[in-house]
């Protein structure tokens, strides 16, 4: 009896957590996916893909989150050719930095 009441506290645990997401964070989360993932990790775990792209989960490392929003609204160019050129919309902005966010 003990393990199952441990099993359900686990799985009532992991649905609250993932339920707990904003809408903002979910679609920033899925901006991420569709966009960024094929060459940064955009979880708290993996690897990148690209060795030199940073995992998100580090950005905060680098960059006061917040202070990438102009950034973005300006358009991240890099020096390297497999970084795609792209500007965000201000609703992308907001969404994007509140996965960001969750990943501190």
């Amino acid at each position: 009896m003990r393990i199952a009441s441990a099993c359900f506290a686990m799985i009532l645990l992991t649905t609250s957590c993932a339920v707990a997401a904003t809408p903002a964070e979910r679609r920033g989360k899925s901006f991420a996916k569709a966009h960024c993932a094929r060459c940064h990790s955009i979880d708290q775990n993996t690897a990148s893909p690209l060795d030199r792209a940073p995992p998100f989960r580090t950005l905060h490392l680098r960059y006061p989150i917040e202070t990438l929003a102009e950034a973005f609204a300006e358009g991240i160019y890099t020096g390297h050719a497999k970084m795609p050129e792209f500007e965000l919309e201000p609703r992308q902005i907001n969404d994007l930095l509140s996965f960001l966010k969750t990943l501190e």
